[in-house]
């Protein structure tokens, strides 16, 4: 029975070593230095070298001697122990950056030892960031950290009133790229104004048009919630002509698709924006 216990106490320290407990920051940090947005470090360690750009690449290892090409928010982070402390096997600092990326619904992609140093590719969704990270370390009191936080096209051109009305005419719908909202809200950011106006236009040329304005989303989350996200999206749009445009309530239905009728693939980020949508359906 004492065996038995020694035993599982054993095995909770061995887990112990690996779990998530990245600290804040050190006084020994380099001057105008600073932690990845996303993650903090392990204790007693102090940036010794950093570099944030507001748009770069860094090629991820994702298998036997195959990358990827990740573009956006740039950090890379080199991070060295202080004097004094225990130093960390490099598997135990992999291991804390992918369990702290797990605990916010991260996981690793590819992991690798190379030469004593241990490497590990983690990629992280949250809402519509893809969130990439590489950690490197061995045991010899340092390692690195690169995040690149990928970033989306932003549809800067939207179709005039002209295109929208034949659109619906020939198809009966027509998908408007242009109007905004920040994630997982349902306010319409000033920058969707230029697509309104336009839709606008088009109902005060054709005064008998009627639409259903509808509101997509990608399949990323659960499905009840980006159909209800969906749905109040929509609304959003309504409201807006409705109180800032003085387009007539009954001409406008909004509702909410969520993710169910994509015009591509999640599998890919192209894919997942072109999804994210508002349409205008001829009622």
């Amino acid at each position: 029975m004492v065996q038995r216990i020694l035993t599982i106490l054993f095995v909770i320290l061995c887990l112990a070593q690996f779990q998530p407990v990245l600290a804040a920051s050190d006084p020994n940090d380099s001057e105008g230095t600073k932690d990845p947005a996303l993650f903090s470090r392990m204790p007693g360690f102090h940036i010794y070298r950093s570099e944030v750009k507001e748009f770069d690449q860094h090629e991820f290892a994702v298998g036997p001697d195959k990358k990827e090409k990740v573009e956006g928010y740039y950090t890379f982070v080199v991070y060295y122990a202080n004097e004094g402390i225990t130093l960390p096997s490099g598997l135990q600092v992999v291991r804390n950056y992918v369990n702290a990326a797990k605990a916010i619904g991260g996981k690793p992609v590819y992991e690798y030892e190379d030469g004593g140093t241990q490497y590990s590719t983690i990629r992280i969704i949250r809402e519509d960031k893809e969130i990439w990270a590489e950690v490197f370390g061995a045991d010899n009191g340092q390692y690195v950290v690169y995040v690149v936080e990928k970033q989306l096209m932003q549809q800067d051109v939207t179709a005039n009133a002209d295109a929208l009305s034949n659109s619906i005419k020939e198809t009966g719908r027509v998908a408007v790229y242009g109007i905004y909202f920040d994630t997982n809200k349902v306010d319409l950011k000033p920058e969707s104004e230029p697509a309104l106006t336009e839709i606008v236009k088009m109902l005060k040329a054709d005064a008998g048009l009627k639409l259903y304005v509808v509101g997509h989303t990608d399949n990323v989350g659960q499905f009840a919630h980006n159909v209800k996200l969906s749905q109040n999206r929509a609304a959003s749009v309504v409201n807006a002509l409705v109180s800032k445009h003085g387009i007539a309530a009954a001409r406008l239905t909004p509702f909410g698709a969520g993710p169910a009728a994509p015009v591509a693939s999640n599998k890919n980020d192209e894919g997942k924006s072109k999804n994210r949508r508002v349409e205008l359906v001829a009622q």
